[in-house]
């Protein structure tokens, strides 16, 4: 199986952006070194005392120059508040800066209703409906690829390219919708499980049923997916449960509409707000029954990956987390490692 990282550049306590684009690199570094595939950063606004990630077309190229060859790129660049052709230029560049190293994942969400306007391109006119979502990713990548029809007036614009490279393209999303649309246009498919895990096996029956290789090879010649997942990793179920406190308490906060106190800082402070240890992740998922969060050993996290990603049929896993301790995420990360034997650099 193989592994990747999306990584949320969490603003450590007394910190700023500055410390947590620090340790994202140091993540970066770290990941590449243990033998990580890729390196993902998100897009996330509306939080910006916890979650330092907002740009990802800034922080890919601090990235990629600061590593030697593992894959940087977008996980995920929020395509409903920007231009497709703006799009493409910006990892038109990001590909020739570090040439073949480049992905390009492109998926959409909503944030407040005021960063949401905010972000508006254009705030005196309504933005296109949000059925045009295959539309604008077609776009992309087709100024990526020269993939325009010849009567299409957008193929006469061009975006800087590297010689013989163009960045990989994803589709991420988290519903047999966001699959299908991935298949129709032939890229490949990232499922968010830490979102909405239940429609994953549903969503890849959709996305292989649909897929029909891209006319302009912008994909693959088969489908491709990925599962992106929360994960916890320590040397026992038991600890690995505790520090996934964070996670469990983060998300009801968020259920409950609770977003304005400050960050949880520690899992003993997840457990006193939770009222208990979450139990440890079981091994026996079930399709339709998987958990938005896992944690556990390293033999247990294997089993439980390997089981999931059997089930949709995908051999590449990107994990993402929200430990409170820095380097208990690096020790996460190394378990993981160790766990699926990948090879150091």
């Amino acid at each position: 199986m193989n592994l990747s990282i999306v990584d949320l550049a969490p603003v450590p306590e007394g910190g700023s952006a500055t410390e947590a684009f620090e340790n994202t690199v140091e993540r970066a570094q770290h990941a590449e070194r243990l033998g990580y595939d890729r390196f993902w950063v998100a897009e996330h606004h509306d939080f910006t005392d916890r979650l330092a990630s907002t740009t990802p077309e800034v922080l890919i190229p601090h990235i990629a120059a600061r590593t030697d060859d593992i894959r940087v790129g977008s996980g995920t660049v929020l395509l409903n508040h920007y231009s497709p052709y703006k799009v493409a230029e910006t990892f038109g560049v990001l590909d020739s800066l570090a040439p073949g190293r480049i992905d390009c994942g492109l998926g959409r969400a909503n944030g407040s209703p005021l960063s949401d306007f905010a972000l508006q391109p254009d705030r005196s006119q309504q933005r296109r409906g949000a059925n045009d979502h295959k539309e604008k990713i077609h776009e992309v990548a087709a100024h990526l690829y020269d993939g325009f029809d010849d009567d299409n007036q957008f193929g006469q614009l061009d975006v800087p390219q590297a010689a013989d490279t163009a960045p990989e393209m994803w589709v991420l999303g988290s519903s047999p919708s966001s699959a299908a649309v991935a298949g129709e246009l032939g890229l490949q498919y990232c499922f968010a499980a830490f979102i909405r895990p239940e429609p994953a096996v549903r969503a890849f029956e959709v996305y292989r049923e649909r897929f029909e290789p891209s006319s302009f090879g912008a994909g693959p010649d088969e489908p491709r997916g990925m599962l992106a997942t929360n994960v916890t990793c320590a040397e026992t179920d038991e600890e690995a449960a505790r520090r996934r406190a964070t996670t469990e308490a983060s998300r009801r906060r968020l259920q409950q509409g609770d977003i304005d106190r400050p960050p949880i800082r520690s899992a003993d402070e997840a457990v006193e707000e939770l009222g208990e240890v979450p139990d440890p992740t079981p091994t026996d998922v079930e399709p339709g029954a998987w958990p938005r969060a896992i944690s556990g050993s390293p033999s247990t996290v294997r089993e439980i990956l390997e089981t999931m990603a059997d089930q949709i049929g995908v051999d590449d896993v990107v994990v993402q987390n929200q430990i409170a301790d820095p380097e208990n995420v690096l020790e996460s990360h190394a378990l993981l490692a160790e766990a699926f034997d990948l090879s150091p650099r």
